[in-house]
């Protein structure tokens, strides 16, 4: 299924209890899974309505919640954990950094409050109305590219990981290979990689132009919308190290305060080709660029023990 209603159990909310931002993500879970699940059968209406719940969601600004509702309880059990020098959602690192423990989300600056950003939208030309956050359980921030993360650190009184601190992080304080040990186990982390790759599927329920695949195809929306793909935040609860930062490998890349243009750690179709593990880096894009893999994290500098 594609947007799963944010925290709530199945049946729990009535048609009538129901806001017009959670009827329409309704409507468009419903027509979209018809269209990715049966895809012979859907090119017709279904296909329609799936193509007009996109249109919703893209220009009437409608701003999904998070997936779940963080963790209750988290904030105390992190900070038990990270000790004081870092605040509760970031883990203390070689005693030099703190980390985000989960890969950003975003959350919206508006006159009545902060509102969570949808993961599957970018943010061009809304750059100064977001700021990064670090929650477990939720979708991630994807289609976002190394400046507009820097600047979404920065809002929250973060920076953008360097490239030996996003390292240290993945490999723990036993200096692995993967965050959970030496040597790769299939499903530990959101690495299984999709039969169909999730670009290709888009493209062909939605008739996109073979020449527009791999460019304008890359930022739909829909992709990290598609059932086994991207996953909520820490779900992959063995994709961790002592440290207890989670989904370092797979899941998004994420971007590294590289002015030429880092991003690390892989995503949930690819953790081999550039690397292996907590060595895997792309360096084959700008720092302005952004697809649908496209992730981050920041971190800070801990406060000073006296």
């Amino acid at each position: 299924m594609l947007v799963a209603s944010a925290g709530c159990t199945p049946g729990s909310t009535t048609a009538e209890q129901m806001s017009p931002r959670l009827m329409a993500r309704a409507s468009m879970e419903a027509s979209a899974t018809v269209a990715v699940e049966r895809p012979a059968k859907a090119k017709g209406n279904a296909l329609a309505s799936f193509k007009e719940s996109a249109l919703v969601s893209a220009n009437d600004g409608i701003s999904l919640e998070p997936v779940t509702e963080p963790v209750p309880g988290a904030d105390q059990q992190a900070s038990s954990t990270g000790g004081p020098r870092c605040p509760a959602e970031m883990a203390l690192v070689e005693d030099r950094v703190c980390v985000d423990r989960w890969e950003s989300s975003l959350v919206e600056l508006t006159p009545s409050g902060e509102r969570p950003w949808s993961p599957f939208d970018p943010i061009d030309g809304r750059e100064r109305r977001v700021r990064a956050v670090s929650w477990p359980g939720v979708i991630p921030q994807g289609y976002i590219s190394g400046r507009q993360a820097k600047m979404a650190c920065a809002a929250s009184g973060k920076r953008l990981c360097r490239s030996d601190e996003w390292v240290s992080a993945c490999r723990g304080p036993q200096d692995t290979l993967f965050p959970y040990g030496a040597l790769r186990q299939r499903g530990v982390c959101n690495d299984d990689e999709r039969p169909v790759h999730p670009v290709a599927e888009i493209a062909a329920l939605l008739d996109i132009k073979s020449e527009e695949l791999w460019t304008t195809a890359m930022n739909n929306p829909l992709i990290n919308q598609l059932s086994h793909a991207l996953r909520p935040t820490g779900e992959r609860a063995g994709c961790t190290n002592a440290y207890g930062v989670f989904d370092m490998v797979g899941n998004l890349h994420e971007w590294v305060d590289d002015p030429g243009g880092t991003f690390r750690g892989g995503y949930y179709m690819d953790t081999t080709r550039n690397g292996e593990g907590c060595k895997y880096a792309t360096t084959a894009h700008s720092f302005g660029y952004h697809d649908y893999s496209t992730g981050f994290r920041c971190c800070m500098d801990p406060e000073q023990v006296d």
